[in-house]
C-alpha cells in the first residue's frame, strides 16, 4: 500500500502543478460552468482516450496522459462547484483554490485507501482500457443524476462518482 500511495502522490503532484498553472494563467474562469458543463468536459477527454485507445494512435499531438490529467482536474473543479453552489463569486483567490483543491484530493486519497483495503488492489490487475470505461459508465451514471435533477433513490450522489473518476483517472495514470 505504501508504493501505491507515493504513486498516488506522484501522479498528483502532475495533475497540481498543470491546475496551478493554468489557474495563473486564467484565474477560475471555469467557475461560469454549470455542473453538467463539467461532466461534459470530462466526457469529451474521457471519450477521446477510448478513441485513441480504439484506433491505436492520435493524429493531435496530446497523448492519453495528458487526457487523464484533465479528467482528475475537470473532476476536482465540479467537486468544488458543487461545495460552492451558493458563493456567487466568479474569480476565487488562488491560494483558497488551491486549497479547496488539495482538501478533494485528500478525501479522494483517502476513500481510495479505503476502497483498495478492502478491493485488494484489484485495479493493478485491470487493463487502462478497462478503467477509461468505467470512468464513461460514471459519467453517464452523473448524467442521469443531473438529469434526475440530484435525486436517487438507492444509489451514490453525484460527488461519490467523482471521487471514483479521479482514483479511475489516478491508476490509470500509474499504469502508464
Amino acid at each position: 500500500m505504501s508504493n501505491t500511495s507515493e504513486q498516488y502522490d506522484n501522479v498528483i503532484v502532475k495533475c497540481t502543478e498543470i491546475f496551478k498553472k493554468k489557474t495563473i494563467d486564467y484565474g477560475t474562469a471555469w467557475r461560469i460552468l454549470r455542473s453538467s458543463s463539467l461532466t461534459d468536459q470530462i466526457f469529451i477527454k474521457a471519450n477521446r482516450i477510448r478513441t485513441i485507445q480504439e484506433a491505436g494512435s492520435s493524429k493531435v499531438d496530446e497523448g492519453v496522459e495528458s487526457e487523464f490529467i484533465g479528467i482528475i482536474n475537470y473532476c476536482i473543479m465540479a467537486l468544488i462547484q458543487i461545495d460552492l453552489i451558493n458563493d456567487k463569486r466568479m474569480e476565487i483567490p488562488f491560494q483558497e483554490v488551491i486549497d479547496l483543491y488539495h482538501n478533494k484530493i485528500n478525501i479522494s486519497k483517502n476513500l481510495m485507501e479505503q476502497k483498495n483495503h478492502d478491493y485488494g488492489e484489484a485495479w493493478r490487475d485491470m487493463r487502462v482500457s478497462s478503467l477509461t470505461d468505467l470512468i464513461l459508465m460514471k459519467i453517464l451514471r452523473v448524467k442521469q443524476i443531473e438529469d434526475n435533477k440530484g435525486k436517487t433513490i438507492i444509489s451514490e450522489g453525484i460527488d461519490a462518482n467523482y471521487f471514483d473518476m479521479i482514483n479511475y483517472g489516478v491508476f490509470a495514470m500509474i499504469h502508464l
